[in-house]
């Protein structure tokens, strides 16, 4: 069965089939812009635009930038207002013609990092996507504890999104070094509050790794997505095909995807 991820991100909407056994794309992803305003009709009218692009899949898997509850969005804090309780899965059904579930975009890179990224499992392990925004995923053993949202914690009186985000770092032209410096207050909070046994750092700025994640001194291991910034597209579409065709439904063990 062929199923088709998309990823809806701060800067852009991009999308390909996936292989869900072994977690790799099977076609050049599609990417455009995020529509500005990010209001539904026109996020809806992105995604209709990229899934034209390909054709033969049965199902889809799209990953939102904010809480997702049995297919409901339920917070916007990068985009339009508008989605605030929007009936996405729905929406995005009715638009594509196929069945469509949607769950938050650092819960699909998660669920895609724990069942293919070779990552220990064991514990507590720590998803975290820095972009637009700070996303976060939990897993407990390889199983996801759902709805976090640890990028919006108090950090030096601010959210802490509107510090450490890929986003602010180019807002505020700040060095590697001095954007690594507040990633690195940042995660040494979040230890405070978690204690976990291993962080993975995915996200768009993932790709440029080596000039940031060896800066940060933190007690916590810390191991760089191996999916990079295809890691939701995959875990979108991982969670389609075990929703069966029901969109609130979410993958909530994501090491037995691996074995």
């Amino acid at each position: 069965m062929a199923i088709l991820g998309i990823d809806i991100g701060g800067s852009g909407v991009k999308g390909a089939p996936v292989d869900t056994a072994n977690g790799e794309l099977l076609a050049e992803r599609f990417r455009v812009p995020t529509p500005q305003p990010s209001d539904v009709s026109s996020v809806v009218k992105a995604v209709a635009q990229v899934a034209a692009t390909f054709d033969g899949y049965d199902r889809v898997g799209v990953t939102f930038p904010g809480v997702v509850i049995d297919g409901v969005t339920k917070t916007a804090a990068n985009v339009d207002k508008s989605w605030l309780d929007a009936p996405a899965a729905q929406l995005f059904t009715e638009r594509l013609g196929k069945p469509v579930s949607v769950l938050n975009d650092a819960v699909a890179a998660g669920v895609a990092e724990i069942a293919f990224g070779n990552h220990d499992q064991r514990g507590l392990v720590m998803m975290l996507t820095f972009g637009t925004g700070i996303g976060s995923a939990l897993f407990l053993d390889g199983t996801l504890i759902p709805n976090t949202e640890f990028g919006h914690v108090e950090l030096d009186g601010k959210d802490a999104e509107l510090r450490a985000s890929d986003r602010a770092r180019e807002e505020h032209d700040l060095s590697w070094e001095k954007w690594a410096g507040r990633v690195q207050d940042y995660l040494r909070h979040v230890e405070m509050l978690l204690s976990p046994r291993l962080f993975i750092i995915g996200g768009g700025v993932s790709k440029k790794a080596e000039k940031w994640v060896p800066l940060l001194d933190v007690k916590t291991p810390i191991t760089v997505a191996t999916l990079l910034n295809n890691a939701g597209i995959i875990g979108a579409a991982v969670t389609a095909e075990q929703a069966h065709g029901h969109p609130g439904a979410i993958q909530v063990d994501a090491a037995a995807q691996g074995s």
